[in-house]
């Protein structure tokens, strides 16, 4: 009975790793790239094939949604699971996952891509002795962010319809697009959906359980210089270039992702394209701290005021939107929700890692339009590019944690 509860688990986590999904961060369509539809609509089969009810796509969001109804004849508080189906901006095509059995601790190369995965550098790696290991081949991401957390979701479902005497209440099915653009849970119907609560499986390592978030918000910078030919150039030509990075050096240097950890927050340049005549620079703000967050937000703000006084002219803009908020304070009042995931693990003897996530989760946004949503690990480590890898036995973890919840949930509705 133990091993028929993960049937199928590898074989559907590499199925979905090979669709490629990656989502568009320049993109205002939903979803922003037709690739996620191809998986979506997969998935959709797939649920109806199990016997969910009501299985469809929301036309506003491009959400699947379906439901498992409950084989019990007494009142359960109603469970949601969510996971995305995109994966983030990195090369998705062609993904072609590395099976290695039985881990023996030492450096794994990545294909013949020259890449390798070292325990040098990533020591974590050492945690996974005598496991199966999911990789890349060095060329692409895997998509275990969150194609572990899809597989492990609809592993669940499928052991969970062929067992009718495993009692469940009605739970919730939603899987999104366009998690890794931060806009995916924008459009959630949370009415619709018809969740008490509900758990995104989008962590990391083995007991991850994630219910404070960073506060979130992007910001795109345009610069217009002023090209003349060089010869002439005193006193006339204004480099956009050398703008951005006159700018970029007028924030605080200790202040960047690969110099800041735990609740430290930051700004953080990503991209800068440019040249003489204009410049654009687009940066991720963040911060635990609601007040420090917004005191961030005022900050760029007042540099890009600065410059301009400096310019003596407006040459230099910015458009700055808030992604999402730290999702602590919209838990405060439904930690039982934390507390159902928390008890699951311990009953099977995994340690809860709870700790300040220094990311987000479609939770976040979810959680404050009123559906409780912390999130649970699902299993992958050096998520979002070539380097990307998760534990087999971990992705069965989760599967069990899953299943535990509800049976806590079955017993303590019964009582």
């Amino acid at each position: 009975m133990t091993e028929e509860k993960y049937a199928g688990l590898l074989a559907r986590f590499l199925a979905y790793a090979k669709v490629e999904t990656r989502s568009d961060p320049e993109s205002d369509t939903v979803p922003t790239s037709p690739k996620e539809l191809v998986l979506l609509k997969q998935l959709m089969a797939e649920l109806t094939d199990l016997g969910l009810d009501d299985v469809r796509m929301d036309e506003k969001s491009a959400i699947v949604m379906a439901t498992l109804p409950s084989n019990l004849d007494y009142e359960v508080p109603v469970m949601g699971l969510l996971a995305h189906v995109d994966t983030a901006d990195f090369n998705a095509e062609n993904v072609n996952p590395q099976i290695i059995e039985n881990y023996d601790g030492q450096t794994i190369q990545l294909g013949t891509s020259g890449f390798e995965l070292s325990p040098a550098e990533f020591p974590n790696l050492k945690n996974y002795v005598g496991q199966t290991l999911i990789t890349t081949d060095g060329t692409t991401l895997l998509g275990a962010d969150d194609k572990a957390g899809v597989a492990e979701i609809m592993t669940m479902l499928a052991y969970l319809t062929k067992h009718p005497a495993v009692k469940h209440g009605t739970i919730k099915i939603g899987f999104t697009p366009d998690e890794e653009t931060g806009t995916g849970a924008s459009l959630f119907d949370v009415k619709a959906f018809g969740a008490d609560f509900a758990y995104t499986v989008d962590g990391g390592p083995l007991g991850e359980l994630e219910y404070e978030t960073f506060n979130a918000a992007a910001a795109e910078i345009n610069i217009q210089g002023k090209d003349v030919h060089t010869a002439t150039a005193k006193g006339v030509m204004v480099n956009a270039i050398q703008v951005a990075m006159d700018l970029q050096a007028k924030l605080p240097d200790h202040d960047r992702p690969e110099k800041t950890a735990g609740r430290e927050g930051f700004f953080h340049l990503y991209q800068l394209d440019g040249t003489v005549d204009h410049a654009r620079m687009l940066y991720l703000i963040r911060d635990h701290d609601r007040q420090l967050f917004e005191a961030r937000k005022e900050a760029l703000r007042a540099v890009v005021k600065e410059v301009n006084e400096e310019l003596g002219e407006e040459r230099v803009t910015i458009k700055l939107e808030d992604q999402y908020y730290n999702l602590k304070d919209a838990l405060k009042g439904h930690m039982a929700v934390v507390d159902l995931a928390k008890q699951a693990m311990e009953d099977l003897d995994i340690k809860p890692v709870i700790y300040p996530v220094r990311g987000g989760t479609d939770g976040s946004t979810i959680s404050y339009m009123g559906l409780p949503t912390p999130n649970l690990f699902a299993g992958g480590e050096n998520m979002h590019a070539r380097f990307e890898y998760v534990s087999l036995q971990t992705m069965e973890s989760v599967v069990d944690v899953l299943l535990k919840m509800n049976e806590n949930l079955v017993a303590k509705a019964k009582h």
